[in-house]
């Protein structure tokens, strides 16, 4: 399956990118994911996830945790854990509706990225589950493309602190402030720690 679609095709010829952008499509373009791409994906501690619904509606969403949160289960397929956040689903309803999503994981310090693309799907009854701490679900993505992006505009930033929400074995993470708003409070579902 060709990474271009017509559009991108005309953009190319408009542009005479189009010899570079099939070298790069035959070089570093991949449907699997290699030792060095798992290196990677495994040591970053967040992604840029995005998707689209049913009707073409995009949205991107960041997603974070522990480095490894992010797991390389074959050379085709990731997992990751979705944890508790606002409740409106619009990334993992928009993979339900749409399987097609893509990922962006950077390293800002090392200033390097890589790009996954491929199908998502969600097993509620995933053997996964019971491996990441208070997760709601385990999203499973297979690879369909897979490859190095440019980093020369990659900003070069530190980490200053990981957040305190990431879930972790033994510790009871922080009630996020806007849980304890009035107009939150009387709606959030029942067993959420805000509640209390």
């Amino acid at each position: 399956m060709s990474l271009y679609g017509r559009q991108s095709r005309e953009l190319q010829e408009r542009f005479d990118t189009r010899r570079l952008a099939d070298r790069l499509e035959e070089r570093v373009v991949r449907e699997t994911i290699d030792a060095d791409d798992r290196s990677f994906i495994e040591s970053r501690d967040m992604f840029f996830l995005a998707t689209a619904d049913a009707h073409g509606h995009p949205q991107c969403s960041y997603k974070g945790g522990e480095p490894g949160f992010v797991r390389v289960l074959d050379e085709r397929m990731i997992a990751f854990p979705s944890y508790d956040g606002n409740g409106m689903f619009l990334s993992l309803g928009n993979l339900s509706a749409n399987p097609s999503v893509g990922l962006l994981f950077i390293d800002f310090e090392g200033q390097k990225r890589l790009r996954l693309s491929g199908r998502a799907s969600i097993d509620e009854a995933d053997p996964l589950l019971a491996e990441y701490e208070r997760a709601q679900c385990v999203v499973r993505v297979v690879a369909t493309h897979v490859f190095p992006n440019c980093p020369r505009y990659i900003h070069k930033l530190e980490l200053v602190e990981r957040s305190g929400f990431v879930p972790q074995a033994g510790c009871e993470p922080p009630v996020p402030e806007w849980k304890r708003r009035d107009w939150a409070a009387d709606v959030l579902p029942a067993g959420d720690p805000a509640r209390d």
